[in-house]
């Protein structure tokens, strides 16, 4: 499984902007400058964050981007998700797939590794970004 470029560019620009400190503001020039983000695709994924709850966005002379909540408020999972919907391996861990293969013995590893992968995704904060290594 691969999160697509999309997804990564969204948790660069919440990790840039949860590095700022508290109610900071950026343009989203600077972030897509600093980030090595495209400008005009950065601004349909800050869109996207906004909408989600995540991001904040002021117009004007004074206007940038700024974090909605505490970094530490701020999961992976919820970036993730914001941008490319709900995690998925497979599409047999959907509860109303139905596997041509009677009793298959894979989908419970599926399944496990999904859940593994979401709840490890939820359980780290941006704020556990911003400690030095």
């Amino acid at each position: 499984m691969q999160i697509t470029r999309q997804a990564d560019y969204a948790v660069r620009a919440v990790l840039y902007l949860a590095k700022l400190g508290p109610q900071e503001k950026a343009a989203t020039s600077q972030i897509a400058e600093e980030q090595d983000i495209p400008l005009s695709f950065l601004a349909k994924i800050i869109a996207q964050l906004s909408v989600a709850g995540l991001l904040q966005t002021m117009r004007g002379a004074r206007g940038g981007v700024t974090l909605a909540r505490d970094p530490e408020e701020i999961t992976l999972l919820e970036v993730v998700e914001a941008i490319d919907g709900p995690i998925m391996l497979n599409e047999c861990v959907n509860g109303s797939y139905k596997c041509p293969v009677e009793g298959c013995p894979i989908r419970a590893v599926w399944r496990d590794a999904q859940a593994d992968l979401v709840e490890r995704l939820r359980s780290t904060s941006f704020s556990e970004f911003l400690q030095p290594a």
